[in-house]
């Protein structure tokens, strides 16, 4: 069976990689164009596109997967399967329409919740306590074809959006597999979704990365494990009349009283924490403007009357 895999992120270029090592006849691969990347804009490759140049896979990157000297291409490849994981546009129908056996997508999220580009963060802000990975039929619809497979795991209230993603990788990678057997069975069972359960999971806003301390201490602890690794959820510190920016990548609420308004730092003991609009925040890892991520006490320790601004 001929494959064609669209994707773009590290998700997406780890499941390549399984598939590959798996022996799955993945014929090309399908990326997004190189963006300029971080402050100096220098151009860099999708994580998709590095790993498929080290498999020695044919490599596309379209402005449009639609268009018609893209479509013309890949009819001329004759797959039988398109898998799509996190590709970052949406799949037109003159696409969907290409292969002998149709699309799917690994979506990573319980379908039909979380429909969008950031389930998982959107999952962990919202503090579920299960989701997964499901599999399904693609249509034009984003997210709304039949399920073909789905699969849950629970999710602890300290999880961290770059812990979620890699238990749900390796639970995708199991699951995959398990499917592409069933189109070389003709085994495929599909299940409507129920759309009036429907959610939708937006793409993380720049807005949203900045803590608000006015908020319950909570859902701040949402908010940053959600964003942890990256982004990160950050606040800005002044110390010595300089402004550094803070990203808190783990920190824990405390059900905590202080007189101290919201955005205050307080001493926890030897840890620091941070007043919220109710309880207060301990903040356990962080990371200070140009330096590496420590714990928050040692970063504290070195900073003298540093104040959240």
């Amino acid at each position: 069976m001929k494959i064609i895999f669209f994707g773009t992120s590290s998700f997406a270029a780890q499941i390549l990689f399984y598939l590959v090592q798996n022996q799955v006849d993945v014929i090309a691969v399908v990326t997004r164009p190189d963006r300029p990347t971080g402050r100096s804009l220098k151009s860099s490759f999708p994580p998709v596109k590095q790993t498929a140049i080290q498999l020695s896979l044919p490599v596309f990157q379209p402005e449009k997967a639609s268009s018609s000297e893209f479509v013309a291409q890949l009819k001329s490849l004759q797959a039988d399967l398109f898998i799509v994981v996190a590709y970052g546009e949406i799949v037109k129908k003159e696409v969907l329409d290409i292969p002998s056996l149709g699309c799917i997508n690994i979506h990573a999220s319980l379908l039909p919740k979380y429909r969008g580009a950031a389930p998982m963060q959107r999952c962990l802000i919202n503090a579920e306590k299960e989701t997964g990975i499901s599999i399904i039929e693609m249509t034009p619809k984003m997210d709304a074809g039949d399920i073909i497979a789905m699969q849950k795991i629970p999710v602890p209230f300290e999880m961290t959006h770059g812990e979620l993603e890699k238990e749900l990788c390796v639970l995708a990678q199991e699951m995959i597999l398990q499917v592409i057997e069933q189109f070389k069975n003709h085994s495929v069972k599909k299940v409507p979704q129920d759309h009036s359960q429907m959610s939708l999971a937006p793409k993380i806003s720049a807005q949203e990365e900045e803590i608000d301390w006015n908020l319950d201490s909570t859902l701040v602890h949402n908010r940053i494990r959600a964003l942890s690794p990256s982004p990160g959820a950050f606040c800005m510190l002044e110390i010595k009349s300089q402004k550094k920016r803070l990203k808190v990548l783990r920190a824990f609420p405390e059900e905590l009283q202080f007189s101290e308004k919201p955005g205050s730092l307080v001493k926890l003991g030897k840890e620091v924490g941070v007043v919220c609009g109710q309880g207060v925040l301990r903040l356990l890892e962080v990371q200070l403007e140009g330096k590496r991520a420590m714990s928050a006490a040692d970063c504290f320790n070195g900073l003298q009357n540093p104040k959240i601004i």
